[in-house]
């Protein structure tokens, strides 16, 4: 299986946060967050939790699996 974070940009701007901010409310640094919304990086549940919480969502809006061909 593999990490599709391709929601998290668009659910990061629908909720007015700049990637900065994004970061500084999860604890991160700004390049965590590029390579996170580029598919570079799979965030830890605990990450991935402070993300959701953070833009006022669910986990499963921003991060889905999907299976590999």
């Amino acid at each position: 299986m593999d990490v599709q974070t391709s929601n998290l940009k668009h659910v990061r701007k629908a909720a007015g946060l700049t990637q900065a901010q994004l970061a500084q409310r999860t604890g991160v640094s700004r390049q965590t967050i590029i390579a996170t919304e580029r598919g570079d990086y799979a965030p830890s549940v605990y990450l991935a939790l402070r993300i959701a919480r953070s833009l006022e969502t669910t986990v499963e809006e921003i991060f889905s699996l999907q299976e590999e061909a």
